[in-house]
């Protein structure tokens, strides 16, 4: 077992914020987050997967395991969707539902919700995402009709949690009163709110089951160290760490816990360097990369090599073929031919430009730092230079278009055209800056793109994802890695939690055994 030593300052710290964090009541579990706390805002995004202790949406993901892409069922709806006609469905609604603050729920919060998502004044961060939604309209007050840009399934853009029409404002959601008192119809409210502290309570008017953990404490805990050394104390019963942290934790009264997910790491490349914005140069990057390398030595084994953002949970639509084999030998022809040649200080050139960029991290990820520095190491020996720095998401936004970003990707991945569209396809208005940040798209791929977003599910649509993946492949857009495992330690209190399921990009301590942790029983 590893034993990782805190600085004074932070031990200090620690033993103040146990004496807050440790568990007082029957039914309560402390949880330490890694993520600043507020911002339950889900017209920002919150919740959008449709989990979350707070909130509930139209449908749920429910699977038995990770390692399959979740059904949705039922949440809100009250039962499946009725297709009216061509892209036009009716949801039938419950109507025994109340939010958190006594209001009953009907179709008009529904209505409300997605009207502000699409709303250009709200500024959802999630607007993109459920672009294939034309339009949410009332049928009475028991039912919606949602009409669709596509022919595919709806139910993976109806996972929005549903905010009560009165709190829904016609501004920023950064700035709305949800963020820090938020409303919903899930099993918990929120009692309190501090910078360090969140606590959610059960409702004893919840219209499902009510929840046997009666009491949820999350303790921002920024650090992966700190959020370690609580759990071994016993001042806290769940964290979420990086894959090399999780050996430390791992004993008899404490569970290791990994869980798949299409939650992908990798290389967002800028369009102002003459290097990167070689399609030549990009297809070398990638074969020269080692990804099982990464997987063994940054994160311990748990992950899986990304070539693309369609991982093999996508069963039929993945194509095994499509992907980047290690081959360094081949990296360096492919760079020699393009006329990027091996200059006099080991790096290349070409008419004057050097194969050298910066690679920006989030330098409170520590994860992403490992990475970032795995790719660099890997790319030394080609003769290109990276310079990996870690700073803040501020700069890294106003820095995409001249620095390479290590990125993360895979928030919505219910539905594979919603985990390939905007990372792959050229930039579209309302784009996150995220969203294919150096807007290179092989030749053809936009309306390959556009075509399978159109279809229903079945064998037409995977095997035009599987061209997708063929056309991208030939000049890709990214270098991808890997798909993280998401890694968590779970203290043993007598509970049953539920199987977890395949996680989105979004993880923390509102996933992994506690993803429903309003289902959990003794």
């Amino acid at each position: 077992m590893r034993i990782w030593a805190l600085p004074v300052a932070a031990a200090a710290l620690l033993l103040i914020a146990g004496c807050t964090a440790a568990p007082e009541h029957e039914g309560q579990i402390v949880l330490a987050e890694a993520q600043e706390l507020g911002g339950y805002n889900p017209v920002s995004g919150y919740g959008e997967a449709g989990v979350s202790p707070l909130y509930e949406a139209l449908f749920r993901p429910e699977a038995d395991s990770d390692d399959t892409v979740p059904d949705l069922v039922p949440a809100l709806a009250a039962g499946e969707p009725e297709q009216l006609g061509p892209r036009r469905w009716r949801i039938p609604l419950r109507t025994d539902v109340v939010f958190s603050d006594g209001t009953p729920f009907d179709a008009a919060d529904v209505v409300a919700t997605y009207t502000a998502v699409r709303n250009p004044e709200v500024a959802s961060d999630i607007a993109t995402h459920v672009a294939p939604v034309a339009q949410v309209r009332a049928d009475g007050e028991d039912a919606v009709v949602v009409d669709m840009h596509t022919d595919a399934d709806p139910k993976p853009y109806l996972l929005v949690g549903i905010a009560p029409a009165e709190r829904v404002e016609s501004k920023p959601a950064a700035n709305w009163k949800l963020n820090t008192e938020p409303v919903g119809t899930g099993p918990y409210r929120l009692e309190s709110l501090r910078p360090d502290q969140a606590v959610l309570v059960a409702r004893d008017d919840y219209w499902g089951e009510p929840a046997q953990v009666r009491r949820i404490v999350y303790t921002h805990t920024p650090d992966d160290n700190v959020r370690a050394q609580r759990i071994l104390a016993g001042e806290v019963d769940g964290v979420s760490l990086p894959p090399k942290l999780i050996s430390s934790i791992d004993r008899d009264d404490i569970d290791a816990i990994a869980v798949q997910s299409a939650d992908w790491r990798g290389v967002a490349l800028p369009a102002r360097n003459a290097f990167t914005a070689d399609p030549r140069a990009r297809l070398a990057m990638n074969l020269a990369v080692d990804r099982d390398a990464i997987i063994r030595d940054v994160l311990d084994g748990y992950g899986r090599p990304a070539g693309t953002p369609i991982a093999t949970v996508y069963g039929p639509a993945y194509h095994p073929d499509a992907q980047f084999d290690h081959a360094p030998e081949r990296a360096a022809t492919v760079l020699d031919t393009a006329g990027w040649r091996v200059g006099p200080d080991g790096i290349r050139e070409k008419d004057g430009a050097r194969a050298s960029f910066e690679l920006l991290y989030n330098a409170a990820d520590t994860l992403r730092r490992d990475l970032a520095v795995a790719f660099a190491t890997a790319m030394r020996p080609l003769g290109i230079d990276v310079r990996t720095r870690g700073t803040s998401w501020d700069e890294i936004e106003t820095r995409t278009a001249d620095s390479a970003i290590l990125l993360g990707g895979g928030s919505t991945p219910y539905s594979i055209d919603a985990q390939v569209y905007d990372t792959l396809h050229t930039r579209v208005p309302g784009s996150s800056p995220y969203a294919n940040p150096g807007n290179f798209t092989a030749p053809g791929l936009d309306e390959l793109l556009d075509r399978a977003r159109e279809l229903p599910g079945g064998p037409e649509k995977d095997d035009l994802y599987r061209r997708i993946q063929e056309v991208y492949a030939a000049e890709p857009s990214h270098v991808f890695l890997v798909f993280l495992d998401h890694t968590y330690g779970s203290r043993d209190r007598g509970w049953d939690p539920v199987q977890p399921i395949l996680e989105p990009h979004s993880h923390g301590v509102t996933w992994g055994p506690w993803w429903r942790i309003g289902a959990w029983t003794r």
